[in-house]
């Protein structure tokens, strides 16, 4: 429900409430068609999928024009919800599944976000460059760092330098072979109170 995000996020104004309570409907509509959610979690899409989206706000606040690019969008996660939550960001979301890029592109258009783009393809047809590249769970932290170097911008602007803020589950020790950079671990427990949160974390790579 609605009030999972209103717990932990107090400031939303009453458009990002309503696009917050579009996406609690929209998302359940297209799953029954294409199935971007596990069919036994969707239940669970506002605290699993947009808070769980959400807990990168929780580490960054982005300054306007920050760019991101979510990579592995699948249905929009995390880069619809932080759109919401920061409509003076832009957001370009890459997916190589076609039918869950129509998915995320229409719930954006259905909510009126007007900070996204989407991109049906490999990430290494992706040449843009941005600030920070976003994921959840989308492959192992040592061969997602190499994939996605070419598309961090050079120039930083925010508290944080450029680089990756993905969210994960579990021990990250294998994943962090090979990675020359540094390599900074949130649990996402000390955010959320919700026993969803107990092994879930947010990592961050500086590029």
């Amino acid at each position: 429900m609605i009030s999972i995000i209103q717990k932990y996020f107090h400031d939303l104004t009453p458009e990002q409430l309503a696009q917050f309570e579009m996406m609690g409907k929209l998302y359940p509509e297209w799953n029954e068609k294409i199935n971007v959610i596990s069919r036994k979690d969707i239940d669970n899409l506002f605290t699993n999928h947009i808070l769980h989206s959400l807990a990168i706000a929780k580490f960054i606040k982005p300054v306007d024009n920050t760019t991101f690019l979510d990579m592995g969008t699948g249905g929009g996660f995390p880069g619809i919800p932080l759109a919401v939550l920061f409509p003076n960001c832009r957001f370009h979301l890459i997916d190589r599944i076609g039918k869950k890029i129509k998915v995320a592109s229409s719930v954006a258009e259905s909510i009126g976000l007007k900070n996204v783009t989407f991109q049906h393809g490999d990430i290494g047809e992706c040449r843009e460059k941005f600030d920070f590249v976003i994921s959840r769970a989308v492959m192992k932290l040592n061969e997602l760092v190499p994939l996605i170097r070419k598309n961090i911008s050079p120039k930083s602007f925010n508290a944080y330098p450029n680089g990756l803020i993905c969210l994960k589950g579990g021990s990250l020790d294998d994943e962090s072979k090979g990675i020359k950079s540094e390599i900074m671990e949130y649990d996402l427990k000390n955010y959320f109170d919700e026993e969803f949160f107990e092994t879930k974390k947010l990592v961050y790579v500086p590029l």
